[in-house]
């Protein structure tokens, strides 16, 4: 009874030692029921058997600088996916209302691109405020690397949370990308943080890192504060440098996800991008250490049917979240 024992320990206040972390994810097969059972325990005292829906739209799509080796929009890749310049704001606010027929808590406004011009960020800021007018949704943007007072001019638009993901550890980073620093990375985080929005920030797993790479991943999202945390498992896509790359099966994914909720117990751990891919027929096991998912279609790629996910929480004996943003 190791994990259950453990996870009691961490309800305590105990913070799991590096060796112990890594642990879990080389943890034997045989115990991911009790270690599911452990994180499970830490998940029902902060968040019951609630899930958070959250569901994206794909604002800007492609035409994007930079090389990350995972992403079908960079400058490096030749996936053949759709590409255009920043959605009307008419269509922002019809995802919006879409997101609100299905109880969906978080909206995210995601754009391609290294960071917004100030153009961009007037725009969304207008679509945000009518959306808040109208829908009461909770806002997240996910838009690059912000400029010194970008942040500021989101939250006073009435931007509740802010994406940047370090995607994954420091000492993996140039193996993903090149065209900016896992610093910068960090510098955005830190700068929505000041401006009073909360942060927002995952990493991607399947990217030919080791074991003490996702534990390192786990660690600094805690040293940052991350209120939520989504856990991406690579979607690896046809014309992108990691092509053909496929590292994960629906255990160890189970595993990576409690190893998030043990490291960072009372935050959101949000089962993101791969999930349908990776999980399979495992999904459903992932919201015993998770609290939240993504419902619809990624960035470039389909997701799940909105209503396989409703009753996939049904069938759980799971609740949606569903608290609309007062305005």
């Amino acid at each position: 009874m190791k994990w259950t024992n453990l996870a009691v320990e961490v309800l305590k206040g105990k913070s799991l030692q590096a060796e112990e972390a890594l642990a879990i994810l080389e943890s034997p097969d045989d115990e991911i029921l009790e270690l599911l059972h452990g994180a499970f325990l830490i998940r029902k005292h902060y968040y019951g058997k609630k899930v958070k829906l959250n569901m994206i739209i794909n604002t800007k799509s492609g035409l994007c600088p930079e090389n990350c080796g995972y992403c079908s929009q960079s400058s490096v890749s030749e996936a053949p996916i759709e590409k255009y310049r920043m959605l009307n704001k008419d269509s922002i606010v019809q995802g919006a209302e879409r997101a609100a027929s299905l109880n969906i808590g978080t909206y995210c406004i995601v754009a391609s691109g290294r960071g917004p011009s100030e153009k961009e960020i007037e725009h969304v800021s207008s679509a945000v405020k009518e959306i808040k007018e109208k829908y009461g949704l909770k806002i997240c943007a996910c838009l690059g690397i912000l400029k010194p007072g970008q942040a500021e001019k989101l939250k006073k638009a009435g931007v509740d949370r802010y994406n940047h993901n370090v995607n994954t550890a420091k000492e993996h980073h140039l193996a993903i990308t090149t065209s900016h620093t896992y610093d910068d990375r960090i510098a955005t985080i830190n700068k929505v943080k000041e401006a009073g929005i909360s942060p927002c920030s995952g990493v991607i797993v399947g990217m030919k890192e080791t074991k003490k790479d996702v534990v390192s991943m786990a660690y600094t999202l805690k040293e940052l504060d991350a209120d939520s945390i989504p856990v991406n498992f690579l979607h690896a896509i046809d014309g992108t440098p990691l092509e053909g790359t496929n590292e994960l099966d629906p255990r160890y994914c189970l595993k990576v996800l409690a190893l998030f909720r043990f490291v960072n117990p009372s935050k959101e751990i949000r089962i993101s991008g791969g999930r349908e891919v990776n999980l399979r027929s495992l999904q459903p096991m992932g919201l015993y250490a998770a609290n939240s998912i993504f419902v619809g279609d990624y960035l470039t790629t389909s997701g799940q049917e909105e209503t396989r996910d409703h009753q996939m929480l049904s069938d759980l004996g799971f609740e949606i979240e569903f608290e609309p943003v007062p305005v």
